[in-house]
């Protein structure tokens, strides 16, 4: 699977398996959204071992497309401020539907805009 193969299967997947750090036995599913060819992801859960919290520690984990997986690397990137309205606009765009619709609008609030984190890819052919 190449690079696009990934961004179209986040683009056309609600829920996308993740794997925060290297102790985690089990993929947790989460809402991803893609803007300008970029794979961005908001903690909704603020617990201390939420995996937002996980990849500060360390930034390394995995991400599961269908029956791919692929190891990430996480970060909170420089220009997260100048793509949060166009992140926002991409969940309110993908999920802001039926029973996800109150998920949607809050996924938007600043306290989960606080906890934006980029993947990039480590190993696309």
């Amino acid at each position: 699977m190449n690079k696009n193969k990934v961004l179209d299967y986040i683009k056309t997947n609600n829920l996308i398996g993740i794997k925060a750090g290297s102790e985690r036995p089990d993929f947790l599913e989460i809402w991803m959204v893609v803007v300008q060819n970029r794979i961005f992801a908001r903690s909704w859960g603020l617990a201390e071992r939420s995996w937002y919290n996980t990849f500060l520690k360390s930034s390394v984990g995995q991400i599961k497309c269908d029956d791919e997986i692929y190891t990430i690397k996480a970060i909170v990137s420089e220009d997260i401020e100048q793509l949060t309205d166009k992140i926002n606009q991409a969940y309110l765009t993908k999920y802001n539907f039926g029973r996800n619709r109150k998920y949607a609008m809050g996924i938007i609030e600043e306290k989960h805009i606080e906890r934006t984190m980029e993947f990039i890819i480590d190993d696309v052919k």
